[in-house]
């Protein structure tokens, strides 16, 4: 009946013609009650002519001989049956049957099963027959069901990406099936899919409003708030990772191989932003110390040299625990001469020491980058370069050597697929771009570090591309605005005195009055906008002296905007020269 009304003995059963296959389907949707003769007369003939009964009776006649070949000649039937004032069809053996009892079962096997049975419509040359209507619609609707079914078990069985595209086909089908909408924004989520999820989710609220006059239900408008929220239930069924937590305690015993598990972990979590970075930076301190604790240097290496978080900020967030990792990396680095790892541990004093006036940091970072251009190793290249990158602050006007770093991490990472140090190139270049004013790039640069972080769930890069966003348009609001991400970002090294720096910059440009503040300019992404404010507050002041200093620190830097920041800017460093 999942189709066009036919039967199998084997092969297939000629029923002869279509009031013949009408009988038969008219005694299947009674599913094995009587139905009287007068009503099969009324049902296949909209106006019955004479001798319709007796045609009824020859349409039986000849079913039963075409679905019971062997019954032997004046025997009772046993599956066409006479009973009382009319017939009935004794038998389970129906495919609409069928698929409702694999509607109820629980494997996934099974569910696919079913809903292979279906060749199309339910009756599907009876579609206008009264008689044949409510049995199509509940079949329609068990078949629908059982998709949206399918698509759910798929994902209690970690399998969202093979639901995707079984789910956009029936959406576009049916798009009033709400839950449809939701099973498919929520195995686009669990596909590293957020904004396809967040799309489908706005093309559902769009399709039900027009076609339906309808505002979708709460189930789509709380999923909607989940996935920009990030709700930790949208995780696939959360004892995948309780049960291999379990395992790997069974498995690996040693407390050397824990301890550098940690380090992946760690790592996976800083990306994550707010609590997770912060939670990352205090357990990734204590690793280092467990592993020296154990008096394995090569240990301690591995543990320091593998936490490789990209890094795109110039003040660190903790110095006093950025100081302890480099100690570590200087007391181990003796110890190690494989190249890979020496390079690690030099990249890792390069990015720990940022904004030092040292001449070791820089060192460490030149002698890194060497060792990695050495080895078939594009992640640790790309690590080494985040430490170069970190150490060009010490004097003004570098946006150009910072600019060629951006470039070169965006195509190794892309030729690579490494997309948290693709996201550090675009931010990269997005700077060096505002430095030279060039707003079209930087737009650019900052749309691209948006899709990456959209299609890989990175929500701390909204927090740079939004401030560029402010830098745009360029309103104290604006900056406001964007200083409420800071909060739980967990990045105190970046929000630390940003707002009132942006709303100076804003002051200075604008000729109004600047609030009360002392600059000390240390190395960092901000150190031409601070020599720029310290100029400005000099003339005010009549400080000749601290004039002298500003314009000998900015000379490097008269042909860029104090804008190397991408957040802030103020203006062109040679009006602050003149």
């Amino acid at each position: 009946m999942l189709g066009p009304v036919v039967a199998w003995d084997r092969e297939p059963v000629d029923l002869k013609g279509p009031r013949h296959r009408a009988v038969l389907a008219r005694l299947i949707v009674a599913r094995g009650r009587v139905v009287p003769a007068n009503v099969l007369v009324d049902d296949l003939w909209a106006d019955p002519p004479d001798g319709a009964l007796s045609a009824l009776r020859t349409f039986v006649a000849a079913l039963r001989r075409a679905i019971e070949p062997d019954r032997a000649p004046r025997t009772p039937a046993r599956l066409l049956v006479t009973e009382g004032p009319g017939y009935a069809l004794r038998t389970e053996n129906v495919d609409a049957l069928r698929f409702e009892a694999s509607v109820k079962a629980v494997e996934l096997k099974e569910l696919l099963g079913g809903l292979e049975l279906w060749r199309g419509p339910a009756y599907a040359e009876f579609a206008d027959e009264p008689w044949a209507l409510a049995e199509r619609s509940r079949l329609t609707e068990l078949r629908l069901h059982a998709v949206e079914r399918v698509a759910a078990t798929r994902l209690d069985l970690g399998l969202a990406a093979e639901a995707v595209p079984d789910l956009d086909a029936h959406v576009t089908e049916h798009p009033w099936r709400e839950d449809a909408w939701r099973l498919l924004a929520l195995a686009l989520y669990r596909s590293d899919r957020q904004g396809d999820a967040l799309a489908v989710l706005r093309r559902a609220r769009a399709t039900l409003v027009g076609q339906l006059g309808v505002d979708p239900g709460p189930a789509l408008s709380r999923l909607e708030s989940d996935i920009l929220n990030q709700a930790t239930h949208l995780a696939p069924a959360g004892n995948v990772w309780a049960e291999t937590a379990a395992a790997y305690d069974r498995v690996v015993g040693g407390t050397r191989a824990r301890i550098e598990s940690t380090v992946g972990l760690l790592r996976n979590l800083a990306v994550t932003g707010g609590g997770g970075l912060e939670a990352a930076r205090r357990h990734r301190l204590a690793a280092v110390r467990a592993a020296e604790e154990l008096s394995d240097p090569d240990l301690t290496a591995r543990i320091i040299g593998g936490y490789d978080v990209p890094a795109i900020w110039t003040r660190s967030d903790d110095e006093a625990q950025a100081a302890a990792i480099v100690a570590a990396a200087e007391r181990v680095l003796p110890t190690q001469d494989h190249p890979s790892i020496r390079a690690r541990l030099l990249a890792t004093i390069a990015l720990e020491s940022r904004g030092s006036r040292e001449a070791r940091p820089r060192e460490a970072a030149l002698e890194a980058e060497q060792l990695a251009r050495g080895l078939d190793d594009p992640a640790l290249l790309a690590f080494t370069l985040n430490g170069v990158f970190m150490q060009t602050y010490y004097r003004t006007g570098l946006a150009p050597e910072r600019d060629a770093i951006g470039a070169e991490l965006i195509t190794l990472s892309q030729r690579h697929n490494l997309f948290t140090y693709e996201v550090l190139g675009q931010l990269i270049r997005l700077q060096a771009a505002c430095a030279r004013a060039d707003h079209t790039a930087a737009d650019e640069h900052a749309a691209a570090a948006d899709a990456l972080a959209e299609r890989h769930e990175l929500p701390l890069v909204a927090v740079f591309t939004r401030w560029y966003g402010a830098l745009r348009e360029d309103t104290p609001e604006a900056y406001r605005a964007a200083a409420e991400l800071l909060d739980g970002a967990g990045m105190p090294g970046l929000s630390d005195g940003l707002l009132p720096l942006a709303l100076a910059g804003y002051a200075v440009r604008h000729g109004e009055p600047v609030p009360e503040a002392e600059y000390r300019p240390t190395p960092g992404l901000l150190l031409e906008a601070q020599w720029c404010l310290t100029a400005h507050a000099a003339k005010q002041a009549g400080d000749l002296e601290l004039l002298r200093r500003a314009r000998e620190a900015l000379a490097p830097a008269a042909n860029e905007h104090a804008a190397g920041s991408g957040l802030l800017t103020l203006g062109p460093v040679a009006d602050y020269l003149d």
